[in-house]
């Protein structure tokens, strides 16, 4: 009785001491082949450093279809681990349908809030079932709040497809939240004006989203004319620079502000096009003169290895034009085929265009690597295989939708659209006069990166009715293109936040089921399942029985 109790004892103490350690000390192990319940560095990291409570409302629950129940079990299983690592993370799921509201009424307030919810239709039973889904969470902290998406769009995707997309970016899409949500604004980015650039209007959704990171302001080089040396010094006191879509000539003098902003190791996105053809004149008019454009950057931009050339894209693989036909109310919206707006895709590995959706430009122009042996130079995106290119000038019109397409015209193959070159620089004005005194000339740059993008409207987001729309949306087809996720992966990659933007490229494989073959069999599997169960009861009652006997015998 003495040792039995003695057992008991040391039984308890253990678990008293097993408990203490493990309070202590936190592991855990993930066995995937993917590592899907792991964290990364960037996100235990950052989760870790939190000191404030952070509260987050999940809306992706209710009646759900099985690919969805896998989508909220993996949010369930992520949130779970960020809790593992700072216990001020609390989150819950939340049914906004669960409410005496109408269906429509709740997606109407959702709407509002700025989370778009999704309409799905799901057969069960040979039925067609309409049902509305919430994929969305909150994350508050103190008063802030901010809305992150679960579910990602991508054009042509199906269902698992999304599903599998949405898991694969669930870490970054969170992560990201909270970078945006507890980071101090240390990095600066002048956005360069008084050249023609895009107005503000229509840099106002992609500003918005870089404010939630960095510090940003306007920057004209009108005063390099009468105050050369203060508009250099005030220019180098930025990060990054971005000239959108410049319609007027550079002058020597500015360019050489910029060319010494570049060599004291600043960053630059050039969104710069070689030829002025504009869709708004072509709407208006039905037709127009496409022309080369004079920026005088040709050479600053040669001496840094890439060259813009001065020829259109005309690729198959494009975004439609949608025109309206009709009128009053009989007036009808309907897409056409429209091939000088290339969707392109990623051309490398590079996480800046690992899993985005398809990039919308807009009379693109062809972008060239020159052979620098001393500068990296990394396709970012491309056009498709079935390109041809075409010289300006060169008259444009409406009436080329009704043209028969012949493939075999379009053989230039696969152009570079956007680019990036990292290294060090030489100077454009190395052994050159200088256009204004400058005693901290500098020849040869720092180590620093560059993206050249051969279109300015990749940046502009639409106007509706005098509200802003989100960079990157077609009102007319509804499709999301990957324009802002390019653009914040490219600034947030040239500012130092690579391992923000590698979150990107963690791949998850998911098992799929068959639904047809599960449907097909579904009777076979339920009597399976029956007679297991009653044979796993059989067996257990059968061996406590012989124990029994056993033990009574003796």
């Amino acid at each position: 009785m003495k040792r039995q109790k003695k057992r008991i004892f040391y039984l308890i103490l253990g678990f008293l001491l097993l408990n203490i350690i493990a309070s202590q000390f936190f592991y855990r192990l993930d066995f995937t082949k993917d590592q899907r319940y792991s964290l990364s560095e960037t996100s235990i990291k950052l989760v870790s450093e939190i000191k404030k409570p952070i509260t987050i409302e999940i809306f992706l629950a209710g009646d759900l279809a099985t690919e969805f129940k896998q989508l909220q079990s993996e949010t369930r299983y992520l949130f779970e681990e960020y809790q593992a690592y700072n216990s001020l993370i609390t989150f819950k799921f939340t049914n906004p349908l669960d409410t005496k509201k109408q269906a429509e009424d709740v997606a109407s307030e959702f709407y509002q809030r700025g989370m778009t919810p999704e309409r799905l239709n799901q057969i069960q039973n040979g039925k067609t079932i309409e049902n509305w889904i919430f994929p969305w969470a909150e994350i508050s902290i103190n008063k802030d709040k901010m809305q992150v998406p679960l579910l990602q769009k991508k054009l042509g995707a199906s269902t698992d497809e999304l599903v599998a997309l949405s898991i694969q970016n669930l870490e970054y899409q969170i992560t990201n939240a909270f970078v945006k949500l507890t980071q101090q604004k240390d990095k600066k980015i002048a956005v360069l004006r008084d050249k023609g650039q895009l107005q503000d209007a229509y840099l106002a959704d992609y500003i918005k989203s870089l404010g939630n990171y960095y510090r940003i302001a306007p920057f004209t080089l009108k005063t390099v004319a009468t105050e050369p040396k203060k508009t250099l010094e005030q220019l180098q006191q930025f990060d990054l620079i971005i000239d959108a879509k410049p319609t007027e000539k550079f002058s020597e003098a500015e360019k050489y502000t910029l060319d010494q902003f570049i060599m004291k190791g600043g960053k630059a996105i050039w969104l710069t096009e070689q030829v002025v053809a504009e869709k708004d004149s072509l709407m208006q008019s039905g037709s127009m003169v496409a022309f080369p454009k004079e920026l005088n950057t040709y050479d600053l931009f040669f001496t840094y290895g890439v060259r813009i050339n001065p020829t259109l894209i005309n690729d198959l693989y494009s975004a439609p034009i949608v025109l309206a036909q009709g009128k009053g109310n009989q007036t009808q919206f309907n897409p056409f085929p429209w091939f000088y707006e290339p969707l392109a895709d990623a051309a490398s590995q590079h996480p800046i265009v690992a899993n985005i959706n398809a990039v919308h430009f807009n009379f693109a122009n062809p972008i060239e690597f020159l052979n620098r042996e001393d500068i990296q130079q990394t396709a970012l995106l491309k056009s498709s295989n079935l390109t041809k290119l075409e010289g300006a000038p060169r008259e444009i019109k409406l009436t080329q939708i009704q043209d028969n397409v012949q493939p075999e015209n379009y053989q230039a193959g696969p152009q570079i659209l956007a680019g990036l070159v990292e290294g060090e620089f030489t100077s454009l004005y190395n052994k050159r006069v200088l256009p204004f005194e400058n005693q901290k000339h500098i020849n040869k740059s720092k180590f620093t990166q560059q993206i050249f993008i051969s279109d300015g409207d990749v940046i502009k987001n639409e106007i509706r009715k005098g509200n802003v729309q989100d960079l990157g949306f077609d009102q007319y087809t509804g499709n999301i293109y990957g324009n802002k996720d390019f653009l914040m992966n490219a600034a947030n990659y040239l500012l130092g936040d690579e391992a923000l933007v590698n979150l990107r490229t963690k791949s998850i494989q998911l098992a799929k089921l068959d639904i047809d073959k599960v449907e097909a069999n579904e009777n076979t599997w339920k009597i399976i399942l029956f007679l297991s169960g009653i044979l796993c009861m059989a067996a257990v009652s059968i061996f406590f029985n012989f124990n029994r006997k056993r033990k009574y015998l003796k």
